[in-house]
């Protein structure tokens, strides 16, 4: 058990029964250390497998924490969310909780509950106003609070609510009410229920603790109220318990996770011993400089615990800031470095454009498709919800003909049935999104040869249930939240301009320095290649921004990682950026000579209300071929041209490639694929002609 585990690791595993408290640094061999420890103790007799509970947070984490514990030799350990393990008891336990009856209907989702109950306090919502609610009650519940004491409650803790508190507090009624009218529970009523089986029922607490001596709990810093008090209920006054935890990568505030339960963790159990794992094994020595550079100036509680990381991988590049003008010339530059890597052998798995919201991916996802490299987005949709990976395991478990020479090849003729082509992935854009998912199926199925087509849709099922992902081919986007527990070989942090990171509504110390934990989680998200940037504007010409303040300088770096340390930080060339905005005032309305900003205008070259003298023939034409064309890529219709691109194609005529290559947004790229094309369609060329030459 103690073989390979560096020193701080083995007093980890070999510490005594009792509270352990282990500060674990990203990279620093965490769960390496916890299911040392379990696999320890259980072959040492001091504790039986099935008397060990490991709680974490997401059901791949404990996945692997169980598949970790098996080669060990240590099965029988319940390696389990808190959700997962609440439900499990609730469920047993339910005849005796709920007067002879099952458990009631869970929950999947608060949505129409929640939209019902918001017309019931009067008010109107849309989509993302009842999901902003929901995400409102879920907090008050993970916080121990009742709706009469949300608005108070809200107003201490610096809410934004998405309505008058006190109306959101109405919905919370609401929602409770016609919760119990329909007879359903939501996953906090189901952790309620569980510590109210242990706290209220004398017997079933007895039974619990008989079966659970000895707990674990992984990133101990997301913990929220309600579920400390179900870890409390679950030890009594008992206290053989080891958290895991790095305060430095609390980012989950929002949703009720309290970081206090770990700074505090000496103060409640005095006798407990502290272990700080501090060496990185994930990132390059100048990755972790950069890191240790990021939260050095962290204030505030948490910062007593910050972990000074000590690199142990071989040296590697610099990590580099890069400014740009505007975010789609930062995008642009983003996804030509990818093509680069990519071409250069790192797979484009292995890639991650990380961004602070949602809403920065579109215009990543759009430039990535302009160079042709595929992308996964992370964080949007579980895998195996996606339809195309649904229609696919379908195809996969109705599949009737004659098995193949081979898994692999079975597995090709049943996915025919979807449309899927083993050798014809669609260029990047949602298609080739759609693409590469199926694909990782069948990459699935060339690891496991030897095994059945019955098993390997088994093995489908099982991962389905766990959520165990298998690798999709593309450089993923996430957001710095979703992005938390993963890691690539490269890593592009982008948007880093105040207002970004930190977000606007960051106003108070302590959500500042949240969203410097943020920058913290996505640096070290990089094992090798770093890249960080922000534009100085949003759009071309736009209002100039500063870079995050959270991004060190070059005597940050030094002072944090000793004085050979040197991050190369790329200042805003002014002069360039000045060159760059005077271009693009450049571009004015062909019709009333006004300078030009918004892209669809620039496109267009000319302002929305001048008229128009747009071929109306010639845009029919430009419409009908980039169908037939997409139709033949099997492509969406806006990864050849945009609808505005084609408008102003069929306004501006232009005759040669070099006026074609004026138009914003045609690169190099789609001037080599489609510009013969579309000067022909131009020159008067008819579609058939052209579809006949690409049949």
């Amino acid at each position: 058990m103690l073989d390979g585990l560096d020193p701080d690791q083995s007093v980890a595993v070999t510490a005594p029964a009792g509270p352990l408290c282990i500060l674990a640094g990203a990279g620093t061999g965490k769960t390496r250390a916890i299911t040392h420890r379990i696999a320890h103790r259980v072959r040492a007799g001091q504790v039986r497998a099935q008397h060990v509970l490991a709680v974490t947070f997401t059901a791949r984490a404990a996945a692997e924490m169980r598949e970790r514990l098996g080669r060990l030799g240590a099965e029988g350990v319940q390696a389990r969310t808190f959700h997962a393990a609440a439900l499990r008891q609730v469920r047993y336990f339910a005849p005796r909780l709920f007067s002879g009856r099952d458990m009631p209907e869970l929950l999947d989702s608060k949505a129409r509950l929640v939209a019902l109950a918001a017309t019931r306090a009067g008010l109107k919502t849309d989509r993302e106003a009842s999901r902003d609610l929901a995400s409102e009650i879920e907090w008050a519940k993970a916080s121990l609070i009742e709706p009469d004491d949300y608005a108070a409650a809200a107003a201490k803790a610096m809410r934004e609510p998405p309505f008058d508190a006190a109306k959101v507090a109405q919905v919370y009624a609401h929602y409770e009410r016609v919760k119990r009218a329909q007879g359903v529970i939501d996953f906090e009523d189901m952790i309620r229920a569980a510590i109210w089986a242990v706290e209220e029922h004398p017997d079933v607490a007895e039974q619990v603790r008989a079966q659970y001596r000895h707990f674990v709990v992984d990133e101990y810093q997301d913990v929220n109220p309600m579920q400390q008090r179900l870890l409390e209920a679950w030890l009594g006054d008992r206290d053989d318990l080891t958290v895991v935890g790095d305060a430095s990568q609390t980012i989950y505030s929002f949703t009720g996770a309290s970081a206090s339960y770990l700074v505090d963790f000496k103060r409640r159990h005095p006798a407990a011993t502290v272990v700080r794992l501090v060496r990185d094994y994930r990132s390059t020595p100048q990755v972790v400089g950069l890191a240790n550079a990021v939260i050095s100036r962290a204030r505030g509680d948490l910062s007593r615990l910050r972990l000074e990381l000590v690199g142990q991988r071989p040296a590697g590049p610099e990590p580099t800031v890069h400014t740009f003008a505007d975010e789609p010339e930062e995008a642009a530059a983003v996804a030509a470095r990818c093509a680069e890597l990519i071409a250069a052998g790192t797979p484009a798995r292995e890639i991650a454009v990380l961004f602070r919201v949602n809403a920065q991916s579109e215009v990543y996802q759009e430039a990535l498709a302009e160079a042709g490299v595929p992308y996964v987005l992370h964080g949007t949709e579980r895998f195996f919800d996606r339809v195309e990976v649904r229609e696919a395991m379908i195809a996969l478990r109705s599949y009737r003909g004659e098995a193949g020479d081979g898994l692999v090849e079975t597995v090709h003729t049943a996915l025919e049935r979807v449309g899927w082509r083993p050798d014809v992935p669609p260029a990047g854009g949602a298609q080739r999104e759609r693409w590469e998912a199926v694909a990782a199926l069948v990459n699935l199925a060339e690891g496991r040869p030897a095994l059945s087509l019955e098993d390997f849709n088994a093995e489908l099922s099982r991962r389905a249930a766990l959520q165990h992902v298998p690798t999709v081919e593309g450089v993923t986007l996430s957001s710095l939240h979703s992005a938390k527990g993963l890691e690539w070989d490269a890593v592009f942090l982008v948007g880093l301009a105040e207002g970004t990171l930190p977000v606007i509504h960051a106003r108070t110390p302590d959500a500042v320095e949240e969203e410097r934990r943020l920058l913290y989680v996505g640096v070290t998200r990089a094992r090798h290649t770093l890249w960080l940037s922000h534009a100085a504007a949003r759009t071309p010409g736009g209002r100039p921004r500063r870079p995050s303040r959270f991004v060190p300088t070059t005597r940050d770096q030094s002072a944090a990682s000793g004085a050979d340390a040197r991050y190369p930080r790329r200042p805003l060339d002014k002069a360039a950026v000045a060159g760059r905005a005077r271009r693009v005032m450049a571009v004015s309305c062909r019709v009333c000579g006004t300078g030009l900003f918004n892209g669809a205008d620039r496109k267009l070259g000319r302002c929305a209300t001048c008229p128009s003298d747009l071929d109306e023939e010639l845009l029919a034409r430009l419409v009908d071929w980039r169908a037939r064309l997409a139709a033949i890529q099997k492509v969406p219709a806006f990864v050849i041209f945009t609808d505005v691109t084609l408008s102003a194609i069929a306004e501006r005529r232009p005759g040669r490639r070099e006026e074609l290559a004026a138009i914003a947004g045609i690169g190099p790229r789609k001037l080599t694929l489609y510009g013969d094309d579309v000067l022909a369609l131009i020159g008067g060329a008819t579609v058939d002609a052209l579809a006949d030459g690409h049949a």
